[in-house]
Formats: C-alpha cells, sequence, structure tokens
C-alpha cells in the first residue's frame, strides 16, 4: 500500500480547507474532473470545499491498456459548462507525463476563465509543467499506480487505498 484510505482522506479534508480559504462565495467556482481517474478523488474533495461550487467534466485519455502514456491525447468529452469570468479549478487524478494537462489547460484557457487552477491528488514530479498544481495531495513513487479511482486497464478504481501495480 502506498497510500491508506486515511491517509487519503486526511489529506482531502486538509486540500478542501485550503481551497476555501483562496476562494469566497462570489468567486463563481467550477470544479472541472478530468475523468475517469479523478471522480473519486473530486467528489470526497467537493464536499469539503465549503463554497458555493458547479461540477462538470472532462473526459480525455493517453494509456489506453497500457502502463505508459501513449503521448495522444483524445478528448472524448467537453464540458458544457460555461468558463467565461469563472474561477476553475481542474482535478486531476495524478500528474506523470504532463501530456494530458499540457493539451487541456490552453483549450480551457482560450475560453475566457477568469482564473484557473489545478489541483491532482499524486504528482511523480517527472516533469516541469508550463503550470504547475496549485494544490497537491500527494508526491507520488514512480510506479504504477491503482485505487481510489486510478486504474490499470480499467481494473482496480474501486480499491479505497493507493497501491502500486
Amino acid at each position: 500500500m502506498v497510500f491508506s484510505a486515511e491517509e487519503i482522506a486526511d489529506r482531502v479534508r486538509a486540500m478542501g480547507r485550503e481551497i476555501t480559504e483562496a476562494y469566497g462565495p462570489a468567486d463563481d467556482l467550477l470544479v472541472l474532473g478530468l475523468l475517469k481517474g479523478s471522480f473519486i478523488f473530486l467528489a470526497d474533495l467537493v464536499r469539503q470545499i465549503q463554497l458555493p461550487l458547479h461540477v462538470d467534466f472532462l473526459v480525455a485519455g493517453s494509456y489506453g491498456n497500457g502502463t505508459q502514456s501513449s503521448g495522444n491525447v483524445r478528448l472524448l468529452y467537453d464540458p458544457e459548462a460555461n468558463l467565461k469570468g469563472r474561477a476553475v479549478i481542474v482535478v486531476e487524478d495524478i500528474i506523470d507525463s504532463g501530456t494530458t494537462l499540457a493539451r487541456v489547460l490552453p483549450l480551457l484557457e482560450a475560453r475566457g476563465a477568469r482564473s484557473l487552477e489545478v489541483c491532482a491528488l499524486l504528482h511523480k514530479r517527472l516533469v516541469v509543467m508550463e503550470k504547475e498544481a496549485r494544490w497537491v495531495g500527494f508526491d507520488a513513487p514512480p510506479e504504477f499506480l491503482v485505487g481510489y479511482g486510478l486504474d490499470y486497464s480499467e481494473s482496480f478504481r474501486h480499491l479505497p487505498y493507493i497501491g502500486s501495480l
């Protein structure tokens, strides 16, 4: 086990407090989850943010059935929410190669968000991102991780902890 369910819950609570302190009720907050991996983290996180907010999703993929990013990011679902003038937090399960965020963030920035921040549960620190995550749950080891939404070929997402494949 890399991170226990208890460690994850404690860190998500703290991240929710940090986000609550960073914004106010007038910020028109949109929490935009990158599916599929972020869905459990996003659900737990938004329940810890003590502000009015909206939730939408973006589906982008670069792994397929492998354990390494293909480098080819496919956008499968584009959010319907209007980003113009809003405070947007993109929620990612793990920053690994950085390919998905490098492709998605410029597309979202072009839609006129007032602010655009990244919140990631895990960061492997393998690359320097053009826009680094403002909130990171844990620095992750350089292993293929599963559980708490992270998968290997669609398996293991249901685990309440994060483990190494």
